[in-house]
Formats: structure tokens, sequence, C-alpha cells
């Protein structure tokens, strides 16, 4: 049983445009053109893809199967064509680069920007996301730098660790906590700890640290990182971030770091690569993992100066 590559472009367009109709809209074809191809294809594969007895067509478990890999099919037919153009000279260059918002934000800014005094005819596109979105991405082949912070395990991925994520107890910088030589764990359970939302790997990787000792959490959701260090700069709670992520304050002494005994809590930050890709990157690619490289044993110039586009999802 061979697939056919048509059926399964309309098969996808139809799911990612949500429908046949829209489906049909953008490919410029008829609906019934689609709806005969796709009876073809689920004929030719003997098996139903899409559940059409409802008032709303939805994706089988087959369906669900063979959407993913299309998905990474069309990818890797993206790579092709973007290589085939740089090789033929067509393009001036382009860099896509996902990663986690702990080194999206504090230690990926710096390395484009030398990347970018180097190479100031590569256009960059550096994306946050989450470390789910970050993986997808790399399947899909849309982008050729992935970078994650949480652990991640696909059979098609290639983990190389980039380097170590200290996280540290913070308060505010006239606590007086941060004033303490040692504090044990279980002197802070009484305090409010803000936190981002239960998915966040530094949240979890925390209550973890300081379930082992015995201590949960009094905890108050806020979101990200510079949530968590404004609002222990004001006053509302204690934090735990990435020290990476508390440097400025720290140093205008807005915040301080609580000295707990016996709680190390510390993270392999990871970067991504397709197994089948591996050497075939980018020349783009491959000097910025090189530049990664150098920075993995210590901070780098923070000047960010440069760095062309950075989207958040």
């Amino acid at each position: 049983m061979s697939i056919n590559l048509h059926h399964l472009r309309l098969f996808a367009a139809v799911v990612e445009h949500g429908g046949f109709t829209k489906a049909a809209a953008q490919l410029g074809l008829s609906q019934p053109a689609i709806s005969k191809s796709l009876g073809e294809f689920e004929r030719s594969l003997n098996v139903r893809l899409i559940d059409r007895s409802g008032r709303t067509p939805r994706l089988t478990q087959a369906g669900q199967a063979l959407h993913a890999r299309a998905r990474e099919i069309f990818g890797v037919e993206r790579l092709a064509e973007r290589e085939l153009r740089e090789i033929r000279g067509l393009k001036r260059g382009r860099l896509r680069v996902a990663a986690s918002p702990t080194i999206a934000t504090y230690l990926l800014p710096p390395v484009l920007a030398r990347f970018q005094r180097r190479r100031p005819t590569v256009m960059i596109n550096a994306r946050q996301a989450n470390d789910a979105t970050v993986l997808q991405l790399l399947l899909e082949s849309r982008v050729d730098v992935a970078l994650s912070e949480a652990p991640v395990e696909h059979e098609l991925v290639h983990i190389v660790p980039w380097r170590d994520d200290e996280l540290v107890v913070i308060a505010a910088g006239d606590h007086e906590l941060g004033s303490r030589d040692r504090v044990v764990p279980e002197a802070l359970v009484d305090y409010r700890f803000l936190v981002g939302d239960r998915r966040c790997p530094i949240r979890r990787a925390a209550e973890r640290a300081f379930a082992d000792r015995g201590v949960r959490l009094r905890t108050m959701r806020v979101g990200s990182n510079e949530a968590i260090k404004q609002g222990v700069a004001a006053g509302l709670g204690l934090g735990i971030v990435p020290r990476v992520a508390a440097t400025d304050l720290l140093a205008l002494g807005r915040l301080a770091i609580v000295p707990v005994d016996g709680l190390g809590i510390r993270r392999v930050l990871s970067r991504l690569r397709l197994r089948s890709r591996v050497p075939g990157i980018s020349p783009a690619a491959r000097e910025l993992e090189l530049l990664l490289d150098e920075a993995s044993s210590g901070d780098v110039a923070s000047d960010a100066t440069g760095v062309s586009d950075f989207t958040s999802s």
C-alpha cells in the first residue's frame, strides 16, 4: 500500500483549514472534488480518516495519526525547498530559531547579537514558545535551531545538553530572609511563593525539590519570570526563578537571594536536533550552534542589537 501524496496534501488541508469548504476556497477547488478525493484516499488506505456521522466532521484515531505524520512529511518538503533555494543563491539567508521562555528571554539574545554582527545579511527570525511547541516546530522543519528548558523525548529528535541552569529562591531586597547566612527549607512553609502556571517547568522543578524536603509551597500564580520578579521586589511574596533572570534586579538591590540550606535546584537546558538532519543543517544554523557552544560555559554580553524578529506564542 502506497500513500498518494496529492490526496495526503488535500487531507492535510481539510484538517488545517477546519473543513472541506475552507480548504476548497484556499486551494481553488470545489468542495465535491475534495470530498471525492478524500473518499478515494480512504478507500485506497482501507481506513476511515474523517468521521462524517455527526454535525461536525472529526478525525478518527487513524486520521489523527496520519495528520501528525503528514505535518512532518511536508515539513521535510519545505526544508528541501529551502536548501535548494540556498544552493541556487536565490536568498541572502535566513535563520529561524525557537526557544522556550527562559532561554529566549535571558540567554539567546546576546548569542543572536553576536551571530548578527558576524553575518549581517542573514535575516533572523527568533520565536519564543513553550517546550511542546518548540518540539513541534522542529519536527515540522519550521525552525533551524531549537532550544528547550524541559526534558524532551521523541524518537526523531536528538537531545544535545547545552548548559546548566540554576534556580534560586528570591525575596525583596530589604526582606529579612535575604540577610541570613542560611535558611532551612522548613522555615519557608508559611511564606507565599509567586509561581507560573502548573505546566511551567520552573514551577514543577521547584515544587519537586521542596517536596523532597517534605515542604509543600503556598503558591500564588502570577505568570512569567518577569512578573514573579516584579511581584517579589514589590513585597508580594517569595519566588523561584533562574539565577540569570534575577541578575538585573539583584544588581539594583531590589531583590536578594535567600540562601536555602541544601536546596540546590539545577536543570539542563538542551538543543534539539532532528536525527535525519545530522549533520545536514544549514551553514547559518551550524554557525549559530558554534556560538551556542561558546556561550554554554558562561554568560555573554547582553547586547541584543540587530535581532530582526522576536515573537512570542
